[in-house]
């Protein structure tokens, strides 16, 4: 009995240390779905080739993810009668965009490899893959994340920043997932892709702030009219007018004024741009995971099932 007794509970200890120490690995799926990665490739590069903005928004898609619960796939999830989406929340509603692009690519991977991988891994690929297709860095994307099967869009409301949020706002709320200031700034390059919608900015450009160049703001203006209409903040504009279809260190020339010591780095040098942008989004992919025997792989992204 003693002897059943000791066997189960080195079983138990075993068990939860391999749960516990369960770590992610760029191999993850070679033996399981070898395929998985150049499949969910051609599907983001066939998004990104039909608009270009589309890059910047699977990036972002990606971020707003690994801030709330982490790395998970919790914002693709729809409501039903147990979730309440965070698609809803404040930062995510009419801005957040890109579900169907990863729901495409989950629909692809799902006939070679049905019930393999989640819907979080391929949701930190397409980010990488997005990046690279408009000629930004690439980078090895650690696997192995499992889907959540819960949402929340308090934390939604709480975890992720706002665009109207202040300097020292903006730092807390990366410094909370183990992000530096650095890292914040790093990920802001991402705005160097597409466009931006006019409600983002647009106090931005009409306050007289001296901390904005007037000559861009009075361009931005002239697109992004003063009156708060449906249709005025849904207007788009580049907040990069020299390449705003390329991921390069133009956004932190637009910013030099401020010199920042950190745009001014990457103004000047886009390899370090890059390069940090590189590690930043693997850093921010590493953000609490489930892995082992923690959540599921859902068989579409949407919902739990």
């Amino acid at each position: 009995m003693a002897y059943r007794m000791i066997t189960s509970f080195v079983f138990t200890l075993i068990v939860l240390g391999t749960i516990c120490d369960a770590q992610l690995s760029s191999t993850f799926y070679d033996s399981t779905c070898p395929n998985a990665l150049s499949t969910i490739r051609t599907s983001i590069r066939t998004a990104v080739s039909k608009e270009c903005r589309m890059a910047a928004s699977v990036i972002r898609l990606h971020f707003h993810d690994c801030f709330v619960q982490g790395c998970d796939a919790s914002i693709l999830l729809d409501d039903s009668p147990t979730i309440e989406s965070e698609k809803n929340a404040l930062p995510n509603i009419n801005s957040v965009r890109g579900f169907e692009i990863i729901d495409k690519a989950k629909s692809e991977v799902e006939k070679i490899c049905p019930g393999v991988v989640s819907c979080a891994d391929i949701l930190a690929v397409a980010a990488r893959d997005a990046s690279f297709a408009v000629g930004g860095p690439s980078w090895t994307v650690k696997l192995g994340r499992r889907d959540s099967t819960t949402a929340s869009k308090s934390l939604a409301n709480t975890d992720l920043p706002l665009f109207t949020d202040d300097l020292t706002t903006l730092i807390s709320h990366f410094n909370k997932k183990n992000l530096t200031p650095r890292d914040m700034v790093t990920l802001s390059g991402a705005h160097t892709i597409g466009q931006a919608q006019c409600f983002t900015f647009r106090g931005r450009i009409y306050n007289n702030a001296s901390d904005i160049d007037a000559g861009f703001a009075n361009t931005r203006q002239r697109g992004c009219p003063s009156s708060r209409t449906t249709s005025n903040d849904q207007k788009l504009a580049a907040l990069d007018l020299v390449t705003p279809n390329s991921f390069d260190n133009n956004y932190f020339k637009n910013l030099i004024q401020k010199k920042d010591s950190i745009v001014s780095e990457y103004s000047n040098n886009p390899t370090t741009f890059k390069s940090d942008f590189a590690a930043a989004m693997i850093k921010m992919g590493d953000i609490e995971p489930l892995t082992g025997s923690a959540g599921i792989i859902r068989s579409i992204c949407s919902a739990v099932n």
